[in-house]
């Protein structure tokens, strides 16, 4: 039996760009900028943007062949996920942070409000 594809949700929606802020934080605090990750030029710091553009939606569309994250089914944001931080571990020495909880993703919502 085929496993259902469900688009991915609010929440994994709210997660994924709480993810973009953590590992762009942790990049940031490792000393490594957009320049020593990608490209030697210009010293620039990431962002949850340059997260999703220059990392998350590369492997997306490479691996997956979609051009948008509202494309992504919950199955997608996992495989995607991993590539990426086993990316950052073996290329960059990162430990990413883990992808954020239900409890992370309400007390960012707090903290926004």
């Amino acid at each position: 039996m085929k496993a259902e594809k469900r688009q991915r949700t609010l929440k994994q929606n709210k997660a994924l760009h709480l993810y973009f802020t953590l590992v762009s934080e942790t990049l940031n605090n490792a000393g490594l900028d957009m320049r020593k990750a990608l490209s030697p030029e210009i010293d620039i710091p990431w962002s949850k943007s340059s997260v999703k553009e220059y990392l998350w939606r590369p492997i997306q569309k490479a691996q997956l062949q979609r051009r948008s994250t509202t494309e992504l089914t919950t199955r997608d944001v996992n495989i995607i996920y991993e590539t990426l931080n086993r990316f950052l571990g073996q290329k960059l020495g990162i430990d990413t942070p883990p992808f954020p909880s239900l409890e992370e993703i309400e007390a960012k919502l707090k903290n926004d409000k």
